[in-house]
């Protein structure tokens, strides 16, 4: 089902107030390596966050989700202060692992593996 012009004004203000939050309380830094939020999905009925992670050169990405889930508490308190003018209630924050970059490495690798046997077969 398509998002609804309410859900992508309410996922954009979510995304731009989440980044300013996680570098305010410093999790946008996790373990040497790099957290960013990629996309930020609302359910229909407004009550329901869905938070995608992009995370760099960070080892233990399992801790890292963990660390999150367990300061969401934390993060949807600085949110409701943040917006709470524009929304009537705050959506539950649930954060999930974008591996988005993952299968375009996967993609590149195959296509490159693709394009060594096309190259071996025309010589």
């Amino acid at each position: 089902m398509e998002e609804g012009k309410r859900q992508k004004q309410i996922a954009g203000l979510l995304q731009e107030e989440l980044n300013i939050i996680f570098q305010r309380l410093g999790l946008s830094m996790i373990d040497g390596g790099m957290l960013s939020i990629s996309s930020v999905k609302i359910t229909p009925d407004l009550l329901e966050a869905r938070i995608y992670v992009s995370l760099f050169q960070i080892k233990d990405e399992k801790a890292a989700l963990l660390k999150l889930k367990d300061r969401a508490w934390e993060i949807k308190k600085e949110l409701a202060a943040r917006v709470k003018t524009q929304l009537r209630r705050i959506p539950e924050l649930r954060f999930f692992l974008d591996d988005t970059l993952d299968h375009v490495f996967k993609m590149e690798q195959i296509f490159n593996k693709i394009k060594k046997e096309d190259d071996k077969e025309e010589e």
